[in-house]
């Protein structure tokens, strides 16, 4: 017990008597700090974190780079630059299950390790060409007519998709696997990581394009892509080194047990939800679950009859299917469909909205630091996830994200119809003659309204000297390309940035409601297909919102493009009410 003695007015000293015990425990304390912090740093979620940070940096220079080294190959032309967007998608939505699929059948130490090795050495090779190919691009033009340059483009090409291939199978594994096996299926702990691991690839968005940037920017291409080799050699050894150990430090990551009727019982919604009513059934779908795959083993045994091209295409296809049939039998089928519905916007920012706002008026500095505010408006979502997951549990969260989520998007339907929109239905329809020519003059003369010719010649490059180019994460814009007349009012641009910078609070919450119930939700021995159809998924619908902007490319049609993302993201939201209503009625059956 403390005792204080009382101090003389002027100049007085106050002296506290402390007991032995109350200063010894204030000693240990003091010694656990730096102890716990100790420990905290050795421990696996650090070094989750890290790992997960310095990848997420690679693929996000990677990311970046790799399609302005493109423009700059092909004459600064957008041609490989768009054949490179087909095939990684293409790729990945044709592959998603496959990839899964060999991640629920390999050890969990050996797909990551693969998966490490595979993508930092793609990139690694893929950067020595592309050094080669610009210090020595006049001499290999020479050679075979031309030809050995196509070769090089294909390589390229082929070796960032084996890339990206790699680090969906990396993320796949680590974020939707590792993570919960490593919380212990601790619902609480499995949502601060999930969060965290967001922030980091939040932050991770902005700097590393902006890093790798400024260095192309101020070196050359010849050092942007020495200073990524160099990066990623030294991600693979850091990463290797870090996920060993944490597969060391926590023995229940070797255990990946194939029976499904085990791994039912590793499932956390069955763990938190079984009930005597519910025994039948589960043993049921267990039952019909053994009885698929054993139909299966009959297929394979026939198909081994079979050339061997055959047999491997017949493989493919019996795995592809097999992956989507468990993909569609989840419980979260609806909630990762209304996910996957939320691709299909221009309602970001990526090139097609920069690209908008630019030729309504928009600055590239002004547009960084746009980009900047979202990214911290999709911290503070990050945040509001864990915070509503607390209080109102997973599915309402999921809930108030997505109402959270419209109601900003209603900011961008007003832009469309507010002053200074240049939205024109007219122009949707062609041209015919009639007998007023002065309506056709008139017609042609609202054709050329909102939109910016450029200067020169027919011959000017795409792209202007390196000198003048601002680096953003996601598009390239220009000081020297002119950015048209300014628009009669500003308002609209402002509601749509307002709605498109808000909406990422509700967007990121709802993302990691919906990626958290993946995780809970889905069997240990599936979950690796079904995050890979997933992902094919979100590939396919990012697709579609190609297709639109393709069919209405000019600054007229945004509105519409603006009109229907806001049409597929209810969509995708009216999936996961119907998805909510289901579980509550589970949980409250007599209601």
């Amino acid at each position: 017990m403390s005792l204080r003695a009382d101090a003389a007015p002027c100049g007085g000293v106050v002296v506290d008597f402390e007991s032995d015990d109350i200063r010894e425990a204030r000693k240990k304390k003091a010694r656990s700090i730096p102890g716990s912090a100790l420990i905290y740093l050795r421990g696996p979620k650090f070094l989750i974190y890290v790992s997960g940070a310095l990848s997420m940096w690679g693929d996000r220079m990677w990311h970046f780079a790799i399609s302005v080294f493109l423009i700059e190959l092909y004459g600064r032309n957008l041609l490989l630059t768009a054949v490179f967007g087909l095939v990684v998608a293409g790729s990945v939505l044709l592959l998603g299950a496959m990839i899964g699929d060999w991640v629920d059948r390999n050890p969990r130490n050996k797909v990551a390790h693969a998966s490490l090795f595979i993508q930092n050495i793609s990139v690694t090779v893929c950067s020595i060409v592309l050094m080669l190919v610009f210090s020595y691009k006049k001499w290999i033009e020479q050679i075979w007519d031309g030809w050995l340059t196509v070769v090089c483009y294909t390589v390229v090409i082929i070796l960032a998709d084996v890339a990206n291939l790699a680090s969906t199978a990396l993320t796949i594994a680590i974020q939707r696997d590792w993570i919960v096996v490593i919380t212990g299926y601790n619902r609480g702990h499995l949502a601060g990581m999930n969060a965290t691991m967001r922030r980091i690839d939040q932050v991770t968005n902005i700097l590393a394009p902006l890093a790798v940037g400024q260095v192309m920017t101020l070196a050359s291409n010849v050092v942007g892509c020495g200073f990524i080799l160099g990066w990623n050699l030294v991600s693979l050894i850091v990463e290797f080194i870090f996920l060993s150990r944490v597969y060391r430090i926590v023995p229940e990551l070797s255990v990946k047990p194939p029976a499904v009727e085990e791994d039912d019982q590793n499932c956390l919604e069955g763990k938190a939800d079984r009930t005597n009513s519910t025994d039948g059934s589960s043993l049921g779908e267990a039952k019909n679950m053994a009885e698929e795959r054993c139909s299966i083993s009959l297929r394979l045994k026939e198909i081994t009859n079979l050339p061997l091209c055959f047999r491997k295409f017949q493989w493919f296809l019996s795995t592809c299917k097999e992956g989507w049939k468990a993909y569609y039998r989840q419980p979260v089928f609806l909630a990762g469909m209304g996910l996957a519905f939320l691709y299909t916007t221009v309602l970001g920012f990526d090139c097609i909205t920069t690209g908008y706002a630019y030729t309504q008026g928009i600055s590239g500095s002004l547009l960084s630091l746009l980009m900047g505010v979202s990214a911290i408006t999709g911290l503070m979502g990050t945040i509001m996830f864990t915070k509503l997951r607390k209080l109102y549990g997973l599915v309402n969260t999921g809930i108030i994200s997505s109402c959270l989520h419209l109601g900003c998007l209603l900011l961008c339907v007003c832009s469309v119809f507010a002053p200074g929109s240049p939205m024109d239905l007219s122009l949707l329809m062609p041209i015919t003659e009639s007998a007023n020519g002065s309506e056709s003059s008139n017609m042609a003369r609202q054709r050329q309204k909102h939109t910016y010719p450029l200067q020169g010649g027919s011959n000017q490059p795409l792209l202007p000297d390196r000198s003048s180019i601002h680096w953003t994460n996601t598009t390239v814009l220009f000081e020297n390309m002119p950015s048209g007349n300014t628009p009669e009012s500003y308002v609209s641009i402002i509601l749509l940035f307002l709605g498109v910078i808000t909406a990422r609070i509700g967007l990121w919450s709802f993302d990691l409601t919906v990626t958290q119930l993946l995780q809970e939700n889905i069997c240990e021995s599936e979950r690796g297909v079904v995050n890979g159809v997933q992902s094919s998924m979100n590939y396919l619908m990012d697709l579609l919102h190609f297709i639109m902007v393709i069919s209405a490319p000019q600054p007229q049609h945004f509105g519409i493009l603006v009109i229907i993302s806001v049409l597929f993201i209810t969509t995708g939201h009216t999936m996961y009410f119907l998805y909510a209503r289901k579980a509550k009625r589970k949980q409250h059956p007599n209601t």
